[in-house]
């Protein structure tokens, strides 16, 4: 009955799981008309914006990202008065990317555009375009219109409505005609983009959806997201918290607990399997608690913003110290000893519960440096499943020795005392929470421009790290707290000897990162390589062939290759970064232009569609006016998603050939699902 309940709860959780490919939403636009007089009043879009996400504010410029701005669809009886406003607090922030200090909101945004009334009645046909984006995506231009008519009142109506007719009509008589607008100079595969007709666009298989597809092979474990690997990643951190100094003498407690109460076989048997659901289920509630407190977007964010990152790099250097032996960190022992007393007077299930939470009250000092790391890494999954997931296969990996010691007492004689070796533990993780302290710091750096942690100074600090890593498991580098042979002279067991050689060797391996190599086995830990100042590799970023959706895949037809599409923008920030950091790199760059064709569609490109395109979104009608908004299109119908960046593997018929891919540095990653798209082609 117990495994058919299991079953059945992992059946309903991979049920949910959740399209690789997903429709962010971040920003919440309102939009209202606020009468000022009888004369004028403003137009005000005002927002929510997520954790972690930001908008752009007005003018930042043509080479930066994009900014926010007043367009006028139809404005009769009213006129605009000076341009849109910014109002409230705007942060302005030097990027390094872009060489220019960029404007933006956090949390709320607002745009004014002041009008002024011309006639009795108006009719107002406008919208906002802006641009967002947080530290891993960004969105294409979005619109948010506004759409009124009404009734003003001004004083001398017919004169004014006579004025105003008479500057509508210079106005309208200023302003180049969409023909006109298509005449200015454009690069080659946008301008073949602006004349694609409404019928090529509607038309053929290439814009039928395939979500469906996608979220079929988002099954394979072939992405470090995958909900098997955090999993996988939750049960092995279970059984490494089970050598850590604060769990390990909570084993001959248990034990001493159920020696107590096993009288009967059948409820020993019972009685250890609830001790073991008791800790399944605290630390599962646990990692819900936590994310339903921040909400699992919050966590993503949290995992992405600088002063968190700063905290838990300092508290995981916290942890290091007191595992080299600094000093004891320890919970109040009236809490463990409260539980402790609870459980020994309690009987029934209630008190195997009490106990499976003294575990981990007494545990948490050792095993909350890894349940922090858990939650924050599977935090970018932006739903709940991955950080429950995490936790639960880190509390069966706690769980199940501790259920077998409840269920056969006897083996604790065969377990080994705690001693030495356990000194050797916890200094071996303390040198392990140093390293990942370092990216924690890094993702800071990283956000904040400081270029403190460049990749060389990261990876001079790793080497060092690792070499006395290396030095400590060989005995040339002792603690306070190590054992001290009675001769004097420390002798090397034979774990201790291949673990050494093992961490010697990885250290001489990051060497040849300081002048550039690429470092493929620990690429999504170390900075990306455009913050190298001395790099001996001359890599260039690789070009795409075709920046128009149809005719790339016309020539893929052709050729017979398969199809790489890159939706990006030209005010993408992680765009570029995902151009220096991976496609620079040889072997990406080889597949890219020999093995497939590489179409990128840029949806904040602003030349102008021959003739705008009406479409449905959601049941709200939507204009694509231009270039950028039929490739946002596009994306959206056809890949259910809309941030950017975005990476899609097609064949020449439009049918994906493997799962999609997002803002990640990873290499060798990026390798294989290239490799892995190719194969399936070639089938």
């Amino acid at each position: 009955m117990l495994m058919k309940r299991l079953n059945l709860l992992w059946g309903l959780l991979l049920m949910v799981l959740p399209m690789v490919a997903q429709m962010a939403e971040p920003v919440h636009f309102q939009s209202q008309l606020k009468t000022l007089n009888d004369t004028e009043a403003e137009i005000i879009f005002s927002a929510t914006v997520d954790a972690g996400w930001h908008v752009y504010s007005t003018d930042i410029g043509a080479d930066g990202p994009i900014s926010a701005t007043f367009h006028v669809v139809k404005m009769d009886g009213a006129e605009p008065v000076g341009k849109l406003k910014p109002r409230g607090h705007v942060v302005e922030k030097y990027d390094d990317m872009f060489g220019m200090t960029l404007r933006f909101f956090e949390q709320k945004a607002m745009f004014v555009q002041k009008i002024r009334f011309t006639k009795p009645r108006y009719v107002i046909d406008c919208y906002l375009e802006y641009g967002a984006c947080n530290d891993q995506m960004c969105l294409p231009p979005t619109t948010v219109d506004f759409k009124k008519t009404g009734e003003a009142k001004i004083a001398d109506a017919k004169a004014d409505a006579t004025g105003a007719d008479q500057a509508t009509a210079d106005k309208q008589a200023a302003m180049p005609s969409p023909a006109d607008t298509l005449g200015t100079a454009a690069p080659t595969a946008a301008a073949s983009a602006a004349d694609s007709s409404a019928t090529a666009f509607a038309a053929g298989d290439l814009w039928a959806p395939v979500t469906g597809e996608l979220q079929a092979m988002s099954d394979q474990p072939s992405a470090d997201s995958s909900l098997w690997y955090i999993f996988l990643a939750g049960l092995l951190g279970g059984f490494l918290a089970l050598l850590t100094p604060c769990v390990w003498p909570i084993i001959p407690m248990t034990v001493s607990f159920f020696l107590k109460r096993n009288k009967e076989r059948g409820k020993a048997i019972r009685e250890a399997l609830t001790y073991g659901l008791s800790i399944v289920v605290i630390y599962v509630l646990l990692g819900l608690l936590v994310t339903m407190l921040f909400g699992a977007n919050a966590l993503n964010a949290l995992s992405t913003n600088a002063w968190f990152n700063i905290f838990f790099a300092l508290l995981l250097i916290v942890f290091a110290a007191s595992f080299f032996g600094a000093f004891e960190l320890t919970l109040p022992a009236s809490w463990s000893n409260k539980i402790d007393q609870k459980s020994e007077a309690t009987t029934g299930l209630l008190s195997i519960f009490l106990m499976a939470f003294t575990l981990v009250l007494v545990s948490f000092s050792c095993t909350g440096p890894i349940i922090g790391f858990l939650l924050v890494a599977v935090s970018t999954q932006g739903t709940i499943l991955g950080p429950t997931l995490g936790m639960l296969g880190f509390s069966i990996g706690l769980a199940i020795p501790f259920a077998l010691f409840a269920l056969f007492p006897s083996l604790l004689k065969s377990a080994p005392k705690s001693g030495g070796w356990m000194n050797t533990v916890k200094v071996v993780l303390g040198f392990i929470e140093l390293a990942f302290a370092l990216k924690f710091l890094s993702v800071a750096d990283l956000a904040y421009g400081w270029r403190l942690l460049d990749r060389e100074v990261f990876l001079a600090l790793w080497i060092a790290l690792f070499g006395l890593l290396g030095s400590y498991l060989f005995g040339w580098l002792r603690f306070p707290h190590d054992d001290v042979p009675a001769n004097g002279c420390p002798t090397t067991s034979v774990p201790r000897f291949f673990m050494g050689l093992i961490t010697l060797a990885f250290t001489v391996y990051m060497v040849p990162g300081l002048w550039g190599a690429p470092l493929k086995a620990i690429s999504a830990f170390a900075p990306p390589m455009y913050t190298q100042d001395f790099n001996l590799q001359k890599a260039t970023v690789v070009e795409a062939q075709f920046r128009d959706y149809e005719a790339g895949m016309a020539y893929a037809r052709q050729t017979g290759k398969p199809v790489v599409i890159d939706f990006t923008g030209f005010g993408c920030v992680n765009c570029r970064k995902m151009e220096a950091a991976v496609w620079t790199d040889a072997e990406v760059a080889r597949r890219l232009t020999q093995d497939y064709v590489l179409i990128s569609l840029y949806v904040d490109d602003k030349t102008p569609l021959q003739e705008p395109i009406e479409v449905s979104v959601g049941g709200h009608q939507r204009m694509l006016r231009t270039v950028g908004d039929k490739w946002s299109h596009l994306q959206a119908v056809k890949f259910g998603s809309n941030t950017q960046p975005f990476y899609f593997l097609l064949d020449g018929d439009g049918h994906p050939l493997g799962p999609a891919r997002s803002y990640d540095e990873d290499i060798k990653a990026y390798v294989d699902w290239l490799d892995a798209g190719l194969k399936k082609f070639k089938k």
